[in-house]
């Protein structure tokens, strides 16, 4: 993000959406005329600090030169001496204002913090903007990295390896590669997922910011069963299926325990094994001993 630390009207935008900028470089301007009349007061109040500073030095010698000939009173000398010390602070406080005048003039123009490409630009000339309002949006050039929301169900348990396998959707069939160095510590709650930051290693030739690519990371795994989620069900003890016993054809209640929810199916621990018949189509409407029948192919 680039941000004006001071508030006013933007008079110029100095750089376009997608232009890559150097470190340094002005980006944006805001009217300045009150910053530089506020420069031009501070240097003159300086320039006028600096004469009497001068001055009290040249007084302070010559009352010191007076006492020492017997021609005026250490009083008189020392008043000269404290005209001095306030000389000193006049001129101390002058240079200050003088600073910080110069500061807000130059914090009129936004830079580029380095070398960096603009991939978003809120301000149009003639916006009144305020202080620390985001302006625009810098890629900064120190590589790419690719940004994924991951279910929180895929980080549970072992993570997945870090090395990560990316392509661009308008180009799948280039592979390049990808290294995890962040993963958030929130769960963002509207969607479920985490965010996961992906360094890319190579970047193919053409690559710009903001294009979308697929990544593919790959994580150890156990064989499993899963189920629909149209199966599940719930006893007084937790999740549960309906379980149909193929002789009679009637359902009994029969609890599961779950490893983790994924987007279209649940993997269990335990509870069902290979070759049960389970009923995944209207298991609402069922209670224990209810006989059902075997759906027909495309049912």
């Amino acid at each position: 993000m680039a941000a004006f630390p001071i508030g006013g009207r933007v008079t110029e935008v100095l750089a376009e959406l997608g232009a890559k900028v150097a470190a340094n470089a002005p980006l944006a301007r805001l009217d300045s005329i009150q910053q530089e009349l506020a420069v031009r007061t501070a240097e003159a109040g300086l320039t006028t600090a600096r004469a009497d500073h001068v001055q009290a030095i040249e007084n302070l010698q010559r009352a010191e030169a007076l006492l020492v000939s017997g021609a005026t009173t250490r009083a008189s000398r020392d008043a000269a001496d404290d005209a001095l010390r306030a000389a000193e602070g006049a001129l101390e406080q002058a240079e200050a204002d003088r600073d910080r005048a110069t500061k807000a003039l130059a914090d009129t123009v936004l830079r580029a913090p380095s070398a960096s490409t603009v991939i978003s630009r809120v301000v149009e000339p003639g916006q009144i903007i305020g202080a620390a309002q985001t302006a625009m949006e810098l890629a900064l050039d120190q590589g790419f990295e690719a940004v994924f929301e991951v279910p929180e169900a895929m980080l549970i348990g072992e993570n997945p390896d870090s090395r990560v396998s990316l392509s661009r959707l308008s180009r799948p069939q280039e592979d390049f590669r990808g290294r995890v160095t962040e993963v958030s510590p929130l769960i963002n709650p509207s969607t479920g997922t985490v965010a996961v930051t992906v360094e890319v290693l190579n970047p193919p030739v053409g690559l710009s910011f903001g294009e979308p690519v697929r990544g593919v990371a790959l994580r150890p795994a156990v064989a499993q069963m899963s189920m629909p989620y149209s199966a599940i069900s719930a006893s007084a003890d937790g999740p549960a299926v309906w379980r149909v016993d193929p002789e009679t054809m009637q359902v009994s209640l029969q609890p599961i325990e779950v490893d983790r929810y994924e987007t279209s199916r649940i993997l269990l621990n335990g509870g069902i094994e290979e070759g049960d018949w389970i009923v995944t189509k209207g298991a609402q409407l069922l209670y224990p001993g209810r006989t059902v029948r075997r759906a027909g192919a495309g049912q």
